[in-house]
């Protein structure tokens, strides 16, 4: 028999008493739930010991629902309106304040326009915190904001052809500083890289925020970029929440960049958060870009928003292909006569080698059992799908069973094979995919490159090319029109004084005489007119909902009742759902934008209540820029 062990009392840790704080014993917080539904702000005990740390933007750790988690101080507060007993903060994060009054309701305000909870909207907005770091910087105050009158800034500044935009956008920069500090948004490192290069040349000191940073010097300065002081930020994105002491001037660089809309959930873009700061704070705000978007060209036309730009003639050629060439005949003179100046730029619309295949003989598009598109990866390879990776070696036309091809969708490869034919002797240097060359020499040579790619070069190209125009303006989304226009302008403006543009384009085609007096107007007011004809945005909002297909078709269903119901305004219109591959669904609504807030509430109950059911989440995004 198993002799028995002595008994042992079980031991028990009393948690320690923390008594409240005497002036203001609690604060109403953020907290990093989780859950969707759980996104309301949330109250605690202040600790005594804490009481001179926990102040407005203060990062706590916090006890909810059995766990510790990260919480974001909003206020203290005297009383809590909670009966029963209120939970304690845990431990004090970091002594730092990393948002302020202001920031704190920008972010409330952007989690409310784009229906989500606030800690979404702070993931993107603050950076992770380095202990290290708090350990460094000094706990220092906020400098106080100055006392000052904006100049009522609010404007567009178009760049000016054969110049360095960021060159123009330091100059903007410059002359705000005498205001207060002030932040430059950049759509991509790239960008952001050319405007610390320009600063670095006036020697003007800055500070960059983005993600391209270690994590450590990106938290630093971040927490100096808040002390204020005259200060120049320099950041992507998500450096719009950045709050500022005295921030006196926003300029917002190429505007129209899609790089300038998050492309994590819920999907919030510079331009509209840009605007609701300006209205919290008083800012001056300045919009740049070569062609303004869609949504500022509207604000422009109806004179909300200034538009300033110089006026300039450009040497502007356009040439039609008639057999489908990629170099129409006419065009190789002016070519070879820019070559004898410097270089050529030549832009085409896709990477790769052949992205389409015909049949040579009938034109029949070659696609694979699959229904992939066939593609040719490189000169001499075998057709391949772009969709299961299939291999055809001995590739036949399925309807007339011929096998000679036809390259219809050429690459940059494919099109520099061409070109080096056309023009033997002179140097090709491509830019594309990996191999993006950001600077070349000023001498005779032909550059290739795919939209976003073209390197810079001193003085100036001597030509460019926009090789197979039409293409540009092709793409099926409703952001086709305003991304060429873009694309066109910025490649014309490196040319030099005295070079030439030269356009692969019907000689009818509006974007030749826009470019040619250096005015989008036209173009632009008229695609305003057919989308307020139908309408589309950006007269009207649009919201596009996604997720698991197989509940798509009750959800459109249901929202289509509730316009029958009253619940939501009878003039959205419900499109969809409509299939998006790897069983997900979407569905895409328009309504008018003085109704587009009750649908966006409407939209935040739904997520909500769907939470709470525990139903799959639901992926809502409001004003993205595709559809």
């Amino acid at each position: 028999m198993a002799t028995p062990s002595r008994l042992r009392l079980q031991s028990q840790i009393i948690a320690r008493h923390k008594s409240p704080a005497v002036d203001k014993p609690y604060a109403r917080a953020w907290v990093d739930t989780g859950v969707f539904h759980l996104d309301q702000s949330y109250d605690y005990s202040v600790p005594e010991a804490f009481s001179n740390l926990v102040v407005a933007g203060v990062r706590v750790q916090v006890p909810f629902n059995g766990r510790e988690v990260e919480a974001l101080v909003l206020e203290r507060i005297d009383s809590s309106e909670i009966t029963g007993a209120i939970k304690s903060i845990s431990k004090v994060l970091s002594p730092h304040p990393v948002a302020t009054r202001d920031s704190i309701q920008l972010i409330d305000a952007v989690a409310k326009g784009w229906a989500t909870s606030p800690f979404d909207i702070l993931r993107s907005a603050i950076p992770g915190r380095i202990a290290t770091v708090d350990k460094k910087v000094t706990s220092q105050g906020l400098v106080a904001t100055r006392d000052r009158k904006p100049r009522g800034i609010y404007s567009f500044t178009a760049f000016d052809p054969y110049v360095n935009p960021a060159d123009e956008a330091i100059i903007l920069a410059t002359r705000a500083l005498k205001e207060g500090s002030v932040l430059v948004i950049a759509p991509g490192e790239r960008d952001i890289d050319a405007i610390c290069q320009s600063a670095d040349v006036k020697k003007l000191k800055y500070l960059r925020l983005d993600s391209s940073l270690p994590r450590a010097e990106r938290y630093e300065n971040y927490l100096r970029a808040m002390r204020g002081g005259s200060l120049l930020i320099v950041g992507a994105r998500s450096a719009v929440f950045t709050p500022i002491a005295d921030l006196s001037t926003v300029i917002v660089y190429k505007e129209s960049s899609h790089e300038h809309y998050e492309i994590r959930s819920p999907g919030w873009n510079v331009r509209d958060v840009v605007n609701l700061r300006r209205n919290l704070e008083n800012l001056d705000v300045i919009f740049t870009g070569y062609v303004p978007s869609l949504e500022l060209s509207a604000l422009i036309d109806t004179k909300r928003l200034t538009y300033v730009a110089h006026s300039h003639r450009l040497a502007v050629k356009a040439f039609s292909s008639d057999d489908g060439s990629l170099l129409p005949g006419r065009i190789f003179t002016d070519i070879r006569s820019a070559l004898a100046q410097g270089p050529v730029l030549f832009v085409i619309a896709r990477k790769g080698y052949g992205n389409a295949i015909l049949c040579a003989h009938c034109k029949n598009l070659a696609i694979c059992s699959c229904g992939g598109r066939l593609v040719v990866g490189a000169k001499n390879a075998a057709p391949s799908c772009t969709v299961c990776q299939s291999i055809f070696p001995e590739w036949s036309c399925t309807w007339c069973q011929r096998n000679k091809q036809y390259v219809a969708g050429r690459g940059i490869e494919r099109a520099s094979e061409e070109i080096s034919r056309a023009f033997s002797g002179v140097p090709i240097i491509l830019s594309y995919g990996d191999v993006i060359k950001s600077q070349i020499e000023s001498r005779s040579a032909i550059v290739i490159a795919t939209p976003g790619a073209a390197p810079k070069v001193d003085r100036g190209y001597a030509a460019v090319v926009m090789l197979e125009g039409l293409k540009f303006f092709a793409h099926p989304d409703l952001r086709a029109q305003e991304r060429a226009r873009e694309l066109f302008f910025e490649t014309a403006a490196m040319i030099t004084p005295k070079g030439a543009v030269l356009l692969c384009i019907d000689e009818v085609h509006p974007i030749v005489s826009s470019i040619g007096r250096w005015n989008p107007g036209v173009m632009i007011r008229r695609e305003l007119a057919e989308r307020l004809e139908i309408p589309l945005p950006p007269f009207v909002s649009s919201f596009v909902i996604s997720g698991a297909a197989k509940e798509f078709t009750s959800i459109a269903a249901g929202l289509r009742k509730a316009i029958i119901d009253e619940r939501i305004p009878s003039s959205i219109k419900v499109f969809g759902p409509s299939d998006i591959g790897k069983s997900q669904a979407k569905i895409v609504l328009y309504c008018p934008q003085p109704d587009a807030k009750k649908l966006t509430i409407f939209l935040h109950e739904l997520a909500r209540r769907r939470s709470i059911a525990k139903k799959d989440y639901l992926r809502i995004r409001i004003d993205p820029y595709s559809l």
